[in-house]
């Protein structure tokens, strides 16, 4: 230890000079682990939420749930729990027209109809407060604050339910396990069940959910009921879950984003490792006279490197431990910025895991990542300290065993750091990969612009033009280093942006020249009447549908019992209407072990039947059937046409059979096309489509696309319809489409919020890269102002230097990262991709601005050296 003091002494004495200058180095670590530390923050914040809050978000130990009617051995365990003096509440909720009496506004609202009792843990807190406790005492109702906003009412207002009345006690604040930005879609109405039959709104065709909660007497008592009776549960098509399942699936959810955000971090520190190597490598540039000085007074090779990266280390300290304050205060905001869109509530809370995980890895990764240039030192003679030579010694690190070790020590970093955070071995072994393809790619792009540069023909260029494109290619260029730190930090920026972009692209909503009104739970005997009160406010009808319930008994006459036994650890059905498609070869729709997914085979489907096909469909595969044609032949066998998605996930060709099962009638059927459906239009699209000869006398209901020309008309339509049809419901697709555009928004801020740690540390990173090559920029110009040059040509020069890097990084990153969301979409995410071409051209554009821009400002010292400096030099 002795033998170190000096060392330190030394290292401490020769950073006193030079602080202002390790600057740099410090802003490249902080910055990324203030990323790291607030998504590890928010990622442990959000997992002790959901563990305190499970219990409050089902509202119980146990829910049953089913969108029928709950079948009658279900029924007879409930009562069996009721027997127990287990207490027992049921919640009834589906989609109504309101209607407040006093301005007769009208909006669409989720009702839930809840017995005394709910929930058994939580709190619905009201304003004012206390009202839930008053719901059961007459025909009272709570509403969310945007549900009186869209009805221009207020606490007191009658509001009208189908045909029964509610006043109108107070607003909903907090709902347990509520998504806050869910009140724009359709705000929620809380009546008293007892008063739902009044209403007269369960109709045949109503889309309801029946649910059924339970306060369990001990602990381990929901978990062995819901085992025990899974196959009854599963045979009526009940749903039952507990807040211990419910917990496992938040954890499991809300897991993925944490690492996503997380691994948005991790790339920002990755990126201020760069930052670091070019941040040190612009240092012991100008330290190379004092590493020869301190090796002409005896200091050895392996000594002047311990120094250096003491002081890496120290620096790296310094700039982990400052990153962390700033994670630690950021991670206030995030909370915020997700708060509507998390249905826990996340209390924010410095996590001691993250704070010291923080600190950690920035230490490792700014020592590891200043390990590469300071290697350099142990090849710097002390004849240096009277011989200057600006440029390196070419080959000196060739085969070199330390420079071997730095590199891999290097990648090991890289690539425990990425698994660390994705949180498992595969996809983060997958991560790594893609870093290092990635980083290849860019060198080899690197050592393809030199060539070309080399190879470019200057005549009828501009002087300062072909001088720049020269020092792409010339000694001391910093052509490797620039698209190298550039090029990926343009690569992660535009990879998270095209993920983003193409997970949040289904959500979008197309509006445009299209229906603004969907009217649904039109009854047959109504939709004459329904479509007269539209035309008579000059509504145009743009579509309409019949819809009919059923489910499949068979495919090519196997019974579904058969394609998709019960099985207790299978999910009953998928929980999103769609799912994106992986895509199909030409000729088949089956997937590659031949088997259907269980969900497709047991879920309800809600089909029509028409003769022609809409806007939003187009046939892939097969032929759809001639207006008037399509019905059943000689053997009873009708044709239908089967969208792609569900054919895919159905294993299902041409010519296959289906039988369904229509309220108890079975009709056999045999597939003739595949449409593939626009699912992203708010259209009556569906997964079948009959002839209209084969199902128009089965129960049915109908719905309807409008469009009214103007905001006052919609209003009225509204009014009209839940006046005269209580059980019709409007959706007005111009809000749901300001709701989506409400949830994207704030999807998109959270993301650029963490991509901004990113953009600045971008600017750390070629702000090192320019001073870099400081040195040989100030030899270069002096000489050229020796043999007559301007300042303003030298400017040229450095402005087209610098423009062709920076466009040169750009347009490399962006092919990286369109090959990377192509991988992520196909493989990962299971979804299509697109590439919006508008915006990553105006990332390379911003991006290659702004490597010209930093390239001047920080090159200004060059203009302060005069030719004589040339001359001395020699």
């Amino acid at each position: 230890m002795s033998a170190l003091r000096p060392l330190f002494a030394l290292a401490w004495r020769e950073s006193r000079f030079a602080r202002r200058r390790l600057l740099l180095f410090l802003s490249s670590i902080t910055l990324g682990v203030a990323a790291l530390v607030a998504t590890q923050s928010f990622a442990a914040n959000l997992a002790s939420g959901v563990r305190e809050q499970a219990k409050s978000f089902v509202g119980a130990d146990v829910s049953l749930s089913s969108n029928r009617v709950i079948g009658p051995k279900t029924e007879k365990l409930i009562d069996s729990l009721r027997a127990a003096r287990v207490p027992i509440a049921r919640v009834t909720t589906f989609a109504s027209m309101a209607l407040a009496e006093r301005t007769a506004g009208a909006r669409l609202a989720q009702v839930r109809a809840v017995e005394p009792g709910f929930p058994f843990y939580g709190e619905i807190l009201t304003s004012p407060a206390g009202q839930y406790a008053r719901l059961h005492t007459g025909r009272n109702a709570l509403a969310d604050p945007a549900l009186l906003l869209a009805l221009d009412a207020r606490v007191g207002d009658v509001i009208r339910l189908g045909e029964a009345r509610f006043t109108i006690i107070g607003t909903l604040e907090k709902v347990p396990g509520a998504v806050g930005v869910g009140a724009l879609f359709a705000p929620r109405l809380y009546i008293p069940a007892r008063y739902l039959p009044e209403t007269k709104l369960i109709q045949f065709g109503s889309r309801v959910e029946y649910e059924a909660y339970a306060r369990m007497p001990a602990p381990g008592a929901a978990e062995a009921f819901v085992e025990a009776h899974r196959p009854v549960f599963r045979g009526e098509r009940v749903n039952a879950n507990t807040a211990s399942g419910q917990q496992r699936d938040l954890d499991e959810a809300l897991g993925r984003l944490g690492s996503f955000l997380g691994l948005i971090g991790t790339f920002a520190l990755l990126l201020g490792g760069i930052g670091v190597a070019s941040a040190m490598g612009a240092y012991m540039a100008q330290k190379r006279d004092t590493v020869a000085t301190l090796r002409c007074l005896g200091a050895t090779a392996p000594q002047v490197l311990f120094i250096y990266l003491l002081q890496a280390g120290v620096m790296g300290l310094i700039g982990a431990s400052l990153g962390t304050a700033i994670g630690v205060a950021v991670q206030w905001v995030l909370p915020r910025l997700l708060a509507d869109l998390l249905p826990v509530e996340v209390q924010t809370a410095i996590s001691p895991a993250a704070v010291a995980t923080g600190v950690g890895i920035g230490v490792w990764i700014a020592v590891a990542f200043a390990l590469l240039p300071l290697l350099a030192t142990r090849r710097i003679s002390p004849l240096q300290a009277i011989r200057r030579r600006v440029e390196e010694e070419p080959g000196a690190a060739r085969r070199d065993p330390w420079t071997i070790g730095g590199w891999a020590l290097l990648a090991a970093s890289i690539v425990a750091l990425v698994i660390f955070q994705a949180g498992e071995l595969r996809n983060g072994g997958y991560f790594a990969a893609g870093i290092a393809v990635a980083l290849a790619a860019l060198w080899l792009s690197a050592w393809t612009v030199m060539w070309l540069a080399r190879r470019t023909p200057g005549r009828g260029l501009p002087y300062p033009t072909r001088q720049g494109i020269a020092n792409l290619y010339r000694p001391g260029n910093q052509t490797r280093v620039v698209v190298l730190a550039l090029g990926f930090g343009v690569w992660l920026l535009a990879t998270v942006y095209l993920v983003q972009s193409n997970l949040l692209a289904p959500l979008m909503v197309n509006t445009k020249s299209q229906g603004n009104l969907l009217l649904f739970d039109v009854q047959a005997e109504q939709e004459r009447g329904v479509d007269a009160l539209l035309r008579g406010t000059g509504t145009a009808v743009l579509q309409r549908a019949p819809i009919i319930p059923m489910r499949i008994q068979s495919i090519n006459n196997v019974d579904i019992s058969v394609l998709a036994p019960d099985d207790p650890d299978a999910e009953e059905e998928e929980p999103q209407e769609q799912r994106p498609r992986e895509g199909r070869g030409k000729g088949g729709a089956r997937r590659g072990d031949g088997r259907p997914e269980r969900w497709a085979v047991r879920r309800e489907y809600r089909s029509t039947f028409r003769d022609t096909l809409v806007k939003s469909e187009k046939v892939e595969e097969g032929r759809f059937w001639r207006p008037g044609a399509g019905g059943a032949d000689a053997g009873g066998v009708a044709e239908v046409s089967m969208d792609l998605t569900v054919a895919e996930d159905l294993a299902i060709d041409l010519g296959d059979t289906i039988v369904w099962d229509v309220q108890g009638v079975r009709i056999p059927t045999r597939i003739t096309s595949f449409r593939d459906v626009d699912w992203g239009r708010l259209e009556p699209n569906f997964f079948a489509v009959f002839p209209s000869s084969v199902l128009q006398g089965a129960p049915q209901t109908w719905v309807m696309l409008a469009r009214a020309p103007d905001a006052s008309t919609r209003a009225a339509v509204q009014r009209d319809v839940v006046r005269r049809f209580s059980n019709v419901a409007v959706l007005d697709l111009t809000a749901i489409q300001a709701a989506l555009d409400e949830v994207l928004g704030r999807v998109a801020a959270v993301i650029r919020f963490l991509a901004a740690f990113s953009v600045a540390t971008g600017f750390i990173v070629l702000l090192g890269a320019v001073l870099t090559g400081r040195l040989q920029r100030i030899r270069e110009s002096v000489l050229l102002r020796t043999l007559g040059a301007t300042r303003r040509q030298i400017a040229g020069v450095l402005f087209a230097e610098y423009t062709a890097l920076g466009l040169m990084a750009s347009l490399a990153g962006i092919l990286l990262a369109v090959g990377a969301g192509w991988a992520l979409m196909k493989w990962v995410f299971n979804s299509e991709f697109h590439v919006p071409v508008l915006p990553l051209l105006w990332l390379a554009l911003g991006v290659t601005a702004m490597s010209a821009i930093v390239g001047l400002m920080a090159s200004r010292e060059v203009f302060r050296h005069t030719p004589l400096e040339a001359l001395r030099e020699e």
